[in-house]
């Protein structure tokens, strides 16, 4: 019994901490080329933090074993490293949007 509510108590805590994909507007696609100030390799998702001119982005990421699949290795998210994103803005939060695509050093990987 105390198996099972642990486990119920894990899965309801990871379900509430992931958020869903309605929190961007798929209707307002951008796309941004810039520099990576930073980036994450964790789960849920992974991150970078890209500058723009006149705005540094919060860029979300896939988990990081779909960009390890899809060849997007952590060491090509570098400080200091050109990328462009396409995606969708965060709906309140204007300096956030989820990344559909990554594009580093020429190659482009599909993050969805």
């Amino acid at each position: 019994m105390k198996r099972l509510l642990l486990l119920s108590t894990l899965l309801a805590s990871t379900a509430w901490a992931h958020h869903g994909w309605s929190e961007y507007d798929d209707t307002k696609p951008l796309q941004l080329s810039g520099t990576i100030e930073t980036a994450g390799y964790q789960q849920p998702h992974g991150f970078v933090n890209l500058k723009t001119p006149g705005k540094t982005w919060h860029v979300v990421l896939a988990p990081p074993g779909r960009m390890d699949n899809r060849g997007l290795a952590r060491d090509m998210l570098a400080a200091g490293t050109t990328a462009t994103v396409y995606g969708y803005p965060h709906r309140t939060k204007p300096e956030e949007m989820r990344a559909e695509r990554i594009t580093i050093a020429g190659k482009t990987t599909e993050l969805r």
